[in-house]
């Protein structure tokens, strides 16, 4: 162990710092539960409580959510629509326009002090999408990066969304990778605020389910040789015990 019980790892006769971040793994999470989680979190690091980096995995009911940039103009379906298939929006603060969630779609929120380790947030984003890269092709699917938006792309189809936020040097937010999504949602969105595009998932690509379990063992582990840290797992009841102070509960978008 090194610095502050922090584990040294050696290459080529380099030693360097490895750091450590917390891994919780949640089946699924209602979305509102899963913003309220990291707003806490952010608000604790915020006021100095000691909350190590930590990376939450889940997935989601569907959901759509609302970025920063974020219109109505591309929600190509009205409200009542929405509501009688029980899909509740909301208007968030990460970057990005317009999204759905579902399950099926692995979901990464890394909260993380981006001050404290040197990351840009051009970098951070970039190593998130490479997270997802890595993933795909460890299914032999070729994927990579568009100038047309940021996330992953297979081809000109839009496998991967990134979209985070910053608050006081602490990112949240995340990734988003379909896996064995349910892609019709995508057609009640212009996604990302893109005209006459087509979003894929890696069932599509390959023809075949591939088992969450497995995906979720994946992004953990390109997720630590991304970034270079230890994962330590915890439970949510672990990771919920750390916020001392609740914040408000969000609200969703439309009424």
């Amino acid at each position: 162990m090194g610095h502050g019980g922090r584990p040294i790892e050696e290459h080529n006769g380099v030693r360097q710092i490895i750091d450590s971040w917390l891994y919780v793994d949640i089946p699924l999470m209602d979305y509102r539960e899963a913003w309220g989680l990291q707003l806490a979190l952010v608000e604790a690091r915020g006021r100095g409580d000691r909350i190590p980096d930590l990376v939450i995995m889940l997935e989601h009911p569907p959901v759509l959510t609302l970025g920063r940039r974020g219109t109505r103009e591309n929600m190509r379906e009205a409200e009542p629509f929405l509501r009688e298939r029980g899909i509740p929006v909301f208007h968030v603060e990460r970057g990005g326009d317009v999204t759905f969630h579902g399950p099926g779609q692995l979901v990464v929120y890394p909260v993380v002090d981006l001050r404290a380790n040197g990351w840009k947030v051009v970098d951070f984003v970039g190593a998130l999408e490479e997270v997802m890269i890595r993933i795909a092709g460890e299914w032999g699917i070729p994927s990579g990066r568009n100038a047309l938006n940021r996330g992953v792309w297979a081809g000109m189809e839009k496998l991967g969304s990134v979209g985070i936020a910053v608050r006081r040097g602490i990112s949240f937010h995340g990734l988003a990778l379909n896996v064995n999504t349910d892609l019709e949602p995508f057609g009640w969105i212009h996604p990302c605020g893109l005209r006459e595009i087509r979003v894929s998932s890696m069932e599509r690509l390959l023809g075949e389910r591939i088992a969450m379990s497995r995906i979720r063992v994946a992004a953990r582990r390109h997720v630590h040789e991304v970034f270079n840290v230890t994962m330590e797992e915890r439970t949510l009841q672990e990771i919920r015990l750390m916020v001392k102070k609740r914040t408000p509960r969000p609200r969703e978008a439309l009424p």
